[in-house]
């Protein structure tokens, strides 16, 4: 398509609900590992990653292969939830490598469909049919998605306003707070759902002793604890689930997606103890819960994880990660910026959101390309667990120079 057409295609025929390209105005063309490369051929070194669904880079060699054999094998696409080999494989990988070695044999996964908000979907139902309860505990900062069920556990106020309906069987409490006591005023809860670290609430990191409590208070209610791993999960905090670690938190359900597939592919899951596996069949379904080529690249990902050279590269890299953000937060002026988050998963807390929109932005025109999120007082980076550490050292150069430059102007004005 000629240039003169894509500057006006986008604003003429692309719902007026896009975000993320308002604020990186390029149009992409091409993509590998940690960078994208717009149709005039600069290179961006690529922080946002899909929001975390591109934990292991964009077009993964081995996935991208896996994917184009299955496809010209003539391999079933859409399946619905009929048996394929596919999902077969990916079913006994994933058992093998996450959940026996953690002595979670003895959950399933259930399929909802392709998006994250789906999984939360899925196990607010499960959770309500479970204990014959309608109320859920949610918490401040948090986001599950935004279809309506998962929005009501939503706090972000632009998104919940945009429901149009009121949002319903669902109680806020302070985040890693705890006043738990609050929970036991009212009719006991179906479940809790949460983050362990909140991606889009601002890279806050529950405590131990207060997932600890959380345990010992759903037990004593009869209530479920739901996890939501869609961003932290798969590796983004250095292990492949986020509550690894944990043991004392133990959640019943898990919700899974963005990084699940391997290669951004649509797919999602809900991880269940099987004591809770209660549905009767057919009972929540939905079209694309057999996305193969998924499946494919899913399980591709998951022989990252079975050897140790993967595990272990992004445990270092989320240390330099770390390293680099402490150093650049010790070096600004006092109290400028602080390091928030955990793992790879990490960012930069400052008090003013101008501040960070313009480092953002900055950085944009420095050819990387970083979010915002906490209601835009943080600056965070998800860069692929893959990216090698001479490639992080170079971004971060970049990084340092940038927000050591803003931010001091900045202060000084």
């Amino acid at each position: 398509m000629p240039e003169s057409d894509l500057s006006t295609v986008f604003e003429r025929h692309e719902s007026n609900v896009r975000s993320y390209c308002r604020s990186f105005p390029a149009v992409f063309e091409r993509a590998q590992g940690a960078y994208l490369w717009d149709r005039d051929g600069t290179r961006y070194t690529d922080l946002l990653c899909g929001a975390g669904a591109l934990n292991y880079g964009h077009n993964p060699p081995d996935m991208v292969a896996r994917v184009v054999a299955y496809l010209t094998g003539g391999g079933p696409v859409q399946s619905l939830d009929l048996y394929t080999t596919a999902k077969a494989d990916f079913l006994a990988r994933f058992n093998e490598v996450v959940l026996a070695p953690r002595g979670m044999d003895d959950h399933v996964l259930q399929f909802p469909g392709p998006a994250g908000t789906l999984a939360v979907e899925a196990a607010l139902k499960l959770a309500r049919k479970i204990t014959g309860r309608s109320n859920v505990i949610s918490f401040a900062h948090g986001f599950h998605g935004v279809s309506l069920g998962s929005l009501a556990t939503t706090a972000n106020p632009l998104l919940r306003g945009a429901a149009g309906v009121p949002l319903r069987d669902v109680t806020v409490l302070p985040y890693d707070d705890s006043a738990f006591a609050l929970a036991e005023q009212a009719e006991p809860p179906a479940a809790f759902i949460l983050e362990t670290v909140q991606g889009e609430g601002g890279l806050n990191v529950a405590s131990r002793a207060w997932l600890a409590n959380l345990r010992r208070l759903a037990d004593s209610l009869g209530a479920l604890v739901i996890v939501d791993d869609i961003q932290a999960g798969c590796g983004r905090t250095g292990t492949f689930f986020s509550f690894d670690g944990y043991p004392e938190l133990r959640p019943d359900l898990v919700c899974l997606s963005k990084s699940l597939s391997g290669m951004g592919l649509p797919m999602a899951a809900l991880l269940i103890r099987r004591e809770y596996d209660r549905w009767a069949p057919g009972e929540h379904n939905g079209t694309f819960r057999g996305h193969n080529l998924a499946f494919v690249a899913g399980t591709a990902a998951l022989d990252l994880w079975a050897g140790n050279e993967f595990p272990a590269h992004a445990l270092t890299l989320a240390e330099d990660i770390r390293a680099t953000l402490t150093g650049l937060a010790a070096a600004l002026p006092a109290g400028t910026a602080e390091v928030a988050g955990r793992g790879a998963m990490s960012g930069l807390r400052f008090a003013s959101t101008a501040l960070v929109e313009h480092i953002r932005s900055n950085l944009f025109r420095a050819n990387v390309i970083a979010e915002s999120s906490g209601d835009g007082h943080v600056l965070k980076f998800l860069p692929p667990l893959t990216m090698s550490r001479s490639e992080w050292s170079t971004v971060a150069d970049t990084i340092g120079s940038v927000v050591t430059d803003v931010a001091t102007l900045d202060v000084a004005v």
